[in-house]
């Protein structure tokens, strides 16, 4: 029940009691009505302000005015609250308005900031293949000393400018050194009668070859300038010892296990198209179209000895059994046997029969004979000691781009310009089996495994064949321009591949 002021006969917005007449009074008025009179209005008796008694009730909600029940007052009303809605309104757009200009301009900085980002990782990138083509990483137990040359060949650490023999022409092949070449193929002759035909007991089965699969790519070993590897080679005693010789002039040491460059080999003038990395040692050869052939200690990636033996591009190298000489191959249709150690060419012998460069040249396992491809199409094998021909084997049509002897000594894999693979019996010297490709499908590079159990084809693609069956167990395709270079590591455990593409690849089972 609501208050009623007895002055006003409203309701009191703060009420309060007069203890002398019980009445309800507005405070404000009664407060006034006390200054002037000094009493009470309803009975006339003495009252004071200090004991007027407040009463406390809930705020009381006034009824709406007058004006508000016409409907005038109402339309008034509306229109009010619509101007109100539309301020409101307008205020809003104008928020909106700043709102999307801030995310526009934010959305401009984060397209900007991506730009930049896009650009510096591209620089990051051509700095990272700068870096590793003008400067080594530093590799775990790898001493900045010069290492010992193979026996019988030690060189001198510490030399800044690579040696050049004295003697401008060939110094001939001593006694001694008929005696150690003989010495050393009686040697492996007696070690592979002796192992016999029987496998390695870790030698990978044919099963596991058909299985492999991609392992590891690298593909910023060489510039991107001057994209391609040309050649490809690791050492015998720890396969993990990758060579590579590339487009840019350069030839590069990798290791497989550790993933990182461990030389760097600048020297040449002209791009490095044969490699080849010492069994056991630290030390590494090279050749290029320079005409030269150059000796490297990977440890301190110097330059030990460059052998001038031709006067044209050298197309083929190969080391002898030994370790102490080299076999090179120049398109000026000589092939020559030099010293390591010395950097002299010990002899040096014209194929006055062709009319055309040598184009690959190998040794047989045994080290007392060699063969050459030519551009006319012919392979020749020849007698060290005797330096003469024993042997030509015609067939191929096109120039020999390849050819690899079998560890067993029996076997020769031959390639040319024909896309065909030619086996051929060293025993009967005659050709007993050809692997015919793909029409067009060219062969760079021919390699047996250690065991001479498998047969690796690289060229158009990668093709792995196991040898006496002949059989294709696995073709790899994963390069995208021409493989360059091919090798097994230990008991082909794994297969590594060099291609124009720039990469590095690594296949094995996953």
């Amino acid at each position: 029940m609501a208050l009623i002021c007895s002055i006003s006969h409203e309701v009191p917005e703060h009420p309060v009691v007069s203890p002398v007449s019980s009445h309800v009074f507005e405070r404000r008025l009664i407060e006034k009505y006390i200054a002037e009179n000094g009493v009470d209005p309803i009975n006339g008796e003495a009252v004071s302000e200090d004991q007027l008694i407040d009463i406390k009730v809930q705020q009381v909600v006034k009824p709406r005015p007058p004006t508000a029940t016409s409907i005038p007052a109402i339309l008034k009303l509306l229109q009010d609250e619509w101007d109100a809605c539309m301020l409101h309104s307008f205020t809003l757009r104008q928020q909106l308005q700043t709102a999307r200009q801030e995310l526009s301009h934010a959305l401009y900085q984060h397209d900007a900031a991506c730009r930049v980002i896009a650009r510096l990782t591209k620089e990051a990138t051509a700095a990272r293949e700068a870096l590793a083509t003008l400067k080594p990483q530093a590799a775990p137990g790898i001493v900045p000393a010069a290492a010992a040359m193979p026996a019988g060949g030690a060189i001198p650490g510490g030399i800044p400018e690579p040696m050049e023999a004295a003697e401008p022409g060939p110094v001939g092949m001593t006694e001694d050194i008929i005696q150690k070449l003989q010495e050393k193929a009686n040697l492996l002759t007696a070690e592979r009668k002796k192992r016999g035909k029987k496998v390695p007991e870790d030698l990978v089965p044919s099963d596991d070859i058909r299985a492999y699969r991609p392992l590891a790519s690298h593909p910023g070993l060489h510039s991107a300038s001057v994209p391609g590897i040309l050649a490809l080679d690791m050492q015998a005693a720890d396969t993990s010892k990758v060579l590579t010789g590339g487009a840019d002039k350069n030839a590069v040491v990798f290791n497989k296990d550790t993933e990182q460059v461990t030389a760097i080999l600048k020297g040449h003038t002209k791009k490095v198209n044969n490699v080849i990395y010492h069994p056991t040692e630290d030390v590494v050869f090279t050749s290029s179209p320079d005409t030269t052939i150059r000796i490297w200690i990977t440890p301190s990636s110097s330059c030990s000895q460059v052998i001038r033996a031709h006067d044209a591009p050298v197309t083929g190298l190969s080391l002898h059994a030994t370790g102490d000489y080299l076999l090179s191959c120049s398109e000026d249709r000589h092939w020559a046997f030099s010293d390591i150690a010395t950097g002299r060419v010990l002899t040096k012998v014209s194929d006055d029969s062709i009319g055309h460069a040598l184009t690959c040249a190998q040794f047989h396992p045994d080290g007392l004979i060699f063969g050459t491809g030519t551009g006319d199409s012919v392979i020749k094998i020849w007698d060290l000691k005797e330096r003469t021909n024993v042997a030509t084997f015609p067939g191929h049509s096109g120039p020999i781009t390849a050819l690899s002897f079998s560890e067993n000594g029996y076997y020769l894999a031959t390639a040319a310009d024909d896309a065909v693979v030619k086996l051929w019996d060293l025993r009967k010297l005659k050709n007993f089996k050809n692997i015919t490709l793909d029409e067009r499908h060219e062969v760079k590079s021919l390699a047996f495994d250690q065991s001479g159990t498998y047969l690796a084809v690289a060229g158009t693609d990668l093709r792995i064949y196991l040898c006496k069956q002949w059989q294709e167990l696995k073709v790899f395709s994963d390069h995208t321009d021409m493989t360059t270079g091919v090798k097994f590591g230990q008991h082909a455990s794994f297969i590594a591949s060099s291609s124009m593409d720039r990469s590095l690849k690594f296949y094995g089972l996953q």
